[in-house]
């Protein structure tokens, strides 16, 4: 009952809020995204824990301006999603500012592949739509199993309807196709600023450890393709904002896992510099620094929230 009330939840927000006036949109977006931030349930509550690692010194009230910005510009990227189906091409294309993109652009024409690797900020969608329309490039990404299964189809037929290719997560066979992929001068592109499993690679983030994926480093090492970070923002604009940091390289010296642990700092450094210029955009939630995660009994290290 749970599975089909959660699943039903959603397709009334792509078959309804698609159809409203983008102003009414926007509106309703804020009202609840403001009702949410009054109600300073457990989300709300950590996403102003995690803000205060990277605005160490905000004070309670600059801290709960933040958050209540932080859920506005979360559920803009909601109610984008559930509105960007019925968006035209040319709405892709003039829907996001990305500076340095020729570094993409460059990446790609080298023929070698490309790795775009971004944190949860601003709508990683959008951004991925604007790259098969406005740059023309088809791309491979990963996604999560949801449940209920019905929830995870929706997710998967509606990127696909932007022109992605979508890999689970689980089944063992995503690292190898995204491998070919990228072997073959193609993108991928993956969301990665967080992994608390075993095989995640410790980080310092904002002075504190934490994990992130390895694959982003392990991927770059093994084909030879460019892995570039990605950060994105909102302004006050329709438009979504958004940079392309410069290469991470492959360190010359070292074992393969010793690569990929500078690699991945060297990402959680770029998207550190990001979230810091625009923390209100960065839409974590959930528990991320390990000092943080509570000792369970019989736990493996990995957490499920």
């Amino acid at each position: 009952m749970k599975d089909r009330l959660i699943d039903g939840l959603y397709g009334l927000g792509w078959s309804a809020v698609k159809k409203l006036p983008e102003p009414v949109a926007n509106a309703l977006g804020r009202q609840i995204a403001d009702l949410v931030w009054r109600r300073r349930g457990k989300g709300v509550l950590r996403l102003e824990s995690n803000l205060a690692r990277v605005v160490p010194d905000a004070d309670e009230a600059r801290l709960r301006e933040l958050s209540r910005a932080g859920m506005r510009s979360y559920l803009r990227y909601w109610m984008e999603s559930f509105r960007m189906p019925s968006w035209d091409r040319d709405r892709f294309r003039t829907g996001v500012d990305i500076q340095d993109a020729h570094i993409l652009k460059d990446g790609l024409a080298a023929g070698k592949g490309v790795i775009l690797a971004l944190p949860h900020m601003g709508n990683y969608d959008l951004a991925g739509a604007w790259v098969t329309t406005k740059i023309g490039v088809p791309f491979t990404t990963v996604a999560e199993r949801l449940k209920p299964e019905t929830l995870y189809d929706r997710f998967v037929a509606y990127r696909e309807g932007l022109g992605m290719e979508v890999l689970p997560h689980t089944g063992g066979s995503a690292s190898g196709t995204l491998a070919r992929r990228l072997r073959a001068g193609g993108l991928v592109c993956l969301v990665a600023d967080r992994d608390l499993s075993a095989s995640g690679i410790e980080v310092k983030f904002f002075g504190e450890a934490t994990r992130m994926p390895a694959g982003p480093a392990m991927l770059a090492q093994q084909t030879g393709a460019l892995l570039l970070p990605v950060t994105l923002w909102y302004d006050d604009s329709t438009i979504m904002r958004g940079r392309i940091h410069p290469p991470v390289e492959v360190p010359e010296l070292g074992e393969r896992a010793e690569k990929a642990a500078v690699m991945t700092q060297d990402l959680a450094d770029a998207y550190a510099s990001g979230i810091a210029e625009h923390p209100q955009d960065w839409h974590m939630l959930q528990r991320l620094w390990l000092a943080d995660l509570e000792a369970r009994p019989n736990s493996s290290g990995t957490e499920k929230l």
